[in-house]
């Protein structure tokens, strides 16, 4: 289990980070949040995955994805989070 939540951890941060490199412009985020945008975007890769392709390994709806999955939902999410703040300002 603490195997697991570490290699959340990590998975989330390197997603995470590279989803920030990748976006252009100036994200005002801690590297919590950095973590965290990983974290989501590996289960919005992973549910992205199970919708376009309609099988998983688990046989559930939602579920971590590997590293490019994780990346790539990192990037959606971090795309949707830089549009919803810049409306708010």
């Amino acid at each position: 289990m603490l195997g697991l939540i570490i290699s959340l951890i990590v998975i989330g941060l390197i997603a995470g980070a590279l989803a920030r490199l990748i976006i252009p412009g100036k994200q005002d985020m801690s590297i919590l949040m950095t973590i965290i945008l990983g974290i989501v975007g590996s289960f919005v890769g992973g549910f992205l995955a199970y919708v376009i392709f309609r099988s998983d390994n688990m046989d559930g709806f939602f579920q971590p994805s590997g590293i490019i999955g994780s990346i790539i939902g990192a990037i959606i999410v971090l795309f949707i989070y830089t549009r919803v703040k810049a409306r708010r300002a």
